[in-house]
């Protein structure tokens, strides 16, 4: 069975999806606590609007894995097209204080930006099934284990996951929804 993927503007609404946005030049930029916290921010800005619903996530140094569920445009555009926009204007207002050095690594040669933080395309996989949420909530709460990464030793130790949420019912930033729910 062949999925397809879709751009992210293209995912549809009620309905949940794998998704994956990665940096541009897979650079650790989000080893950043602050910048971590950008992203929480807007999710949860996004969950009390009611434009989505989150299962899980996790946020890494190049790369963010979430499993959501996009309920309704935010003015004409849809969530994930805020996500990517906002976070990476807050970016940019954060770096430019705290790093301006390091700012210049995300210039863009593009004519509609300054700036470009995600790479285009993003990844969404639409999940069709309990049992494959389940497989992808598996493998984005064992990310931060993984030799490559070697963040921790418990995926529930990780505090940018949702892996402890799913452990022990508690939502440390409260932006989560059970996928069962």
């Amino acid at each position: 069975m062949h999925i397809f993927h879709k751009r992210q503007g293209q995912m549809d609404y009620n309905y949940p999806y794998f998704y994956t946005d990665t940096i541009c030049n897979f650079a650790h930029l989000l080893n950043d606590d602050n910048l971590k916290m950008i992203i929480i921010n807007l999710l949860k800005f996004l969950v009390y609007q009611k434009l989505i619903e989150v299962y899980g996530y996790v946020i890494m140094p190049n790369h963010i894995h979430l499993i959501w569920n996009m309920l309704k445009l935010n003015g004409k555009e849809s969530p994930a097209a805020s996500f990517t926009k906002f976070t990476a204007h807050e970016f940019r207002k954060y770096l430019l204080v705290n790093n301006p050095i390091l700012i210049n690594q995300y210039r863009s040669q593009k004519n509609d930006r300054i700036f470009q933080f995600w790479k285009r395309d993003p990844l969404a996989i639409p999940l069709s099934k309990e049992s494959i949420i389940i497989q992808k909530l598996d493998y984005i709460h064992d990310n931060p284990i993984k030799e490559k990464w070697n963040l921790c030793t418990h995926p529930e130790d990780y505090n940018w996951s949702s892996a402890n949420f799913y452990e022990t019912g508690i939502d440390q930033f409260k932006i989560l929804t059970h996928f069962r729910d």
